[in-house]
């Protein structure tokens, strides 16, 4: 009896905690009840709706064999067609995200009228069919369009060229950075910037040393979801393209003509070379922001 009584309550908690972490080590509980069916499920659904028809591509290309695919993938049209498409999505991206910081800024950071109305524009592109912004940016932009006569006036020509590709994936793409960018921001504690201006910081220092880090993952975020989609896009760009052999035809019309002229290897051949180059570039877009929320960790 008197053993019982002098044993330390401490001892007793410390045991018990030790022994339930050594249960937990063996048998850890499921954030999710049945979570071994849903994600059996996930993994059939992405093999299924993903990988399955990645690998059919990869399959049927392999069935050409190799000098009929490099013949098709690298011939002039189809090499001009993936400088025109790359291109005009990686310039169009790096213009998104400038633009696209700044409207989020001024969304988050002010209050003017019309605000909430201007904030609603932004989901606009994500609603617009493709085939409706396209017409109406041709006819916008068309040598005797509303804004493309004045630009006739000073010698540039916008719609049907290679420059129209370029507006039609800026239109298409701001609202990727804007909706990655403006979270962050809406959660950034003031009192950072507050602290850096008591410290003698002038406007550029706060933003390059203080604001920027903190945005930049989520900023090449919205930079390769714009690029993504902006390779991508078809509806919106052949109107306004103009779709020349050489000067202003994009990879996936390529494609598309290919296919209406049962040219099955050209146009297999140019999937999978583009899939492949999306691949590498959306690697090395992850990679950078691996490394940009890293050193955001280290400071």
């Amino acid at each position: 009896m008197s053993n019982t009584l002098n044993v330390d309550p401490a001892d007793l908690s410390r045991d018990y905690f030790r022994a339930k972490a050594w249960r937990g080590h063996f048998r850890r509980p499921s954030v999710l009840p049945g979570f071994g069916l849903t994600f059996g499920f996930t993994l059939f659904y992405l093999t299924l709706i993903v990988l399955v028809p990645l690998s059919a591509l990869f399959l049927k290309s392999i069935q050409f064999g190799a000098e009929a695919f490099w013949i098709a993938a690298t011939a002039p049209r189809v090499l001009a067609a993936f400088r025109v498409s790359f291109g005009c999505a990686l310039l169009a991206a790096g213009l998104n995200v400038v633009f696209g910081l700044l409207l989020a800024w001024v969304l988050v950071r002010y209050r003017f009228p019309g605000r909430r109305v201007c904030d609603a524009l932004v989901d606009l592109p994500f609603a617009l069919p493709t085939a409706v912004a396209g017409i109406s940016l041709a006819a916008l932009y068309a040598p005797k369009g509303w804004l493309g006569q004045y630009f006739a006036d000073w010698g540039i020509k916008v719609a049907f060229t290679p420059l129209g590709i370029m507006v039609a994936l800026l239109f298409v793409g701001i609202p990727f950075v804007v909706r990655t960018v403006q979270p962050v921001l809406e959660n950034f504690d003031l009192s950072y910037e507050e602290a850096a201006t008591t410290l003698g910081a002038n406007r550029w220092q706060i933003f390059s040393r203080v604001l920027l880090p903190a945005l930049l993952p989520a900023t090449l975020t919205g930079f390769a979801l714009a690029f993504a989609r902006g390779l991508g896009e078809y509806g919106s760009v052949i109107f306004i393209a103009g779709n020349m052999p050489m000067v202003s035809e994009i990879v996936p019309l390529l494609i598309v003509t290919k296919l209406e002229q049962y040219d099955y290897t050209g146009a297999t051949a140019i999937a999978v070379v583009m899939l492949m180059l999306s691949f590498a570039m959306l690697l090395v877009i992850n990679l950078l922001q691996a490394w940009a929320r890293r050193a955001e960790q280290r400071r």
